[in-house]
């Protein structure tokens, strides 16, 4: 793995996936009506940041349809709020560091299934880049506010 992660971040990926009208994939996060955000997860150890990209776009979204656009420059890192640290962080980390990938969706509505995996989403839907922000909880948002900045020539803005 990459030694650039700041330390006491969790190292992460998250995904741009884009679809029709470059509109992008936002998933509603299971049990929790009002967070929606684009697919993220772990990076396993000696896994690196596009194999996690790979495993997260099957395990979450349910496809392996999409092409790899671009990856982000840096590690982007966010706090999460001390009441929801999971368990086993065991105190090691105070957030995360996550790699960012845009991908091209390649495939059709009828590919996604969320629930190919254990399920992280319970709806899903294409949303253009300027919906994002308010979708996301509020703490994650200069995340989003950093990646759609570095990936606003693929996506649609209005």
């Amino acid at each position: 793995m990459k030694t650039d992660v700041p330390e006491f971040y969790r190292p992460n990926v998250g995904l741009m996936l884009i679809g029709p009208g470059r509109r992008i994939f936002v998933g509603r996060r299971f049990n929790q009506p009002d967070a929606w955000q684009m697919p993220q997860g772990g990076v396993d150890k000696g896994e690196s940041p596009v194999e996690a990209a790979c495993r997260e776009l099957g395990e979450e979204i349910g496809t392996a349809k999409a092409l790899l656009l671009r990856e982000s420059r840096d590690w982007v890192t966010y706090d999460v709020p001390a009441a929801m640290h999971p368990p086993h962080w065991k105190g090691r980390w105070r957030g995360q560091a996550q790699k960012w990938f845009a991908l091209g969706f390649t495939g059709s509505d009828a590919d996604i299934d969320l629930a190919a995996h254990d399920r992280e989403f319970d709806a899903w839907r294409w949303a253009p880049a300027r919906e994002l922000p308010e979708l996301i909880v509020p703490w994650k948002r200069p995340v989003y506010e950093a990646v759609l900045k570095e990936f606003a020539d693929l996506v649609r803005l209005d």
